[in-house]
């Protein structure tokens, strides 16, 4: 059986974000794994969400985005009592966005936080079915500030491992996200630290911004981090409008990639560089040499540019044609 789904796990969420001129707020469907599983199907790649939302007005939006993109949500679990998460963003001049904390004007609990083990444990042999053909996992590290998320996560990473489902993480730290959920408030830096590069050692791919690299690994040397962890994944670390360094398939390089600007806003960028690599590692059906790797990088990069044309990041993402027509006929 053809393994092709991709399936994305943990929170989708409102990016409030400051509009250009600095002024007022604008609301704006997102949330890391969210914006993965989008991305994906504008690139014509079968994706899952898996996560949970508020029974309210934001998780009707997401319902009829993902119903829109005909993304699975059979495993989308609805709260009838805590409300999809609302994040506030800042933008600076350049673009680059800063979460600034969330709304609590309705709770201080939100349903991401809730994802629920017994809801899934309910539907494991229709989950199991889907592993059967799932390629991917995408998760990030959010998940893990609530216990009772990272117990669900857990329970779903050590199910599809029985399946040889490959694992990709997107660290994506969020400092703001720990400081305020209950169950890891009175943590310590260290505690959250050894808690993420634990779970980091599920990871067959890990993806990272050069900054945290240096937070966690205090390295940014892709083969080295690699080195240092469990199943010696391949590593992909990205630096703004810097070259990204590789290591994948035992080859290590950079790619350079596009600075213009141009940049708008460049939340969920990352996201959807993320989603274009993934659609390049099916499409190559993993590649083998640096050439194959080189295009696989680009293609993901242009993918994470055309993002930052405009705000917002799952209205912006763009569609396989837009990123084939922005390449021409180099990749492709």
């Amino acid at each position: 059986m053809k393994k092709n789904k991709v399936v994305c796990i943990g929170e989708a969420l409102i990016d409030r974000i400051k509009n250009k001129s600095n002024q007022q707020f604008t609301d704006f469907l997102g949330g890391a794994p969210a914006n993965v599983a989008c991305a994906l199907r504008k690139l014509q790649i079968d994706s899952v969400f898996i996560g949970r939302i508020g029974s309210d007005e934001f998780g009707k939006k997401f319902i009829e985005q993902f119903k829109k993109l005909e993304i699975n949500i059979n495993f989308l679990q609805l709260d009838n009592k805590l409300p999809t998460r609302i994040v506030t963003v800042n933008r600076d001049k350049s673009g680059d966005r800063y979460f600034s904390g969330f709304d609590t004007s309705l709770n201080t609990v939100f349903a991401d936080e809730a994802l629920d083990r017994n809801e899934i444990k309910k539907e494991m042999q229709s989950l199991e079915n889907i592993f059967l053909k799932t390629k991917y996992i995408v998760c990030g590290t959010i998940i893990l500030s609530s216990s009772i998320s990272y117990d669900s996560i857990q329970l779903l990473l050590n199910t599809a491992k029985k399946f040889n489902v490959k694992i990709i993480i997107d660290l994506n730290w969020r400092e703001v996200f720990w400081d305020f959920a209950v169950s890891a408030s009175d943590t310590s830096k260290k505690e959250r630290f050894d808690l993420i590069r634990k779970f980091l050692n599920y990871a067959h791919i890990l993806k990272l911004a050069k900054e945290e690299a240096i937070l966690f690994f205090e390295n940014a040397n892709p083969l080295e981090i690699s080195e240092t962890m469990l199943n010696r994944p391949d590593v992909i670390i990205t630096d703004g409008a810097n070259p990204v360094s590789w290591f994948i398939h035992g080859i290590q390089g950079t790619t350079n990639v596009i600075n213009s600007s141009k940049i708008i806003d460049t939340t969920g960028a990352g996201d959807a560089f993320l989603a274009g690599l993934i659609s390049q590692l099916l499409s190559f059906d993993y590649p083998s040499n640096e050439s194959e790797i080189q295009n696989c990088i680009s293609f993901a990069s242009v993918c994470g540019f055309l993002t930052c044309l405009g705000e917002g990041a799952i209205e912006q993402q763009p569609d396989h044609r837009k990123v084939k027509e922005f390449l021409g006929s180099q990749i492709l």
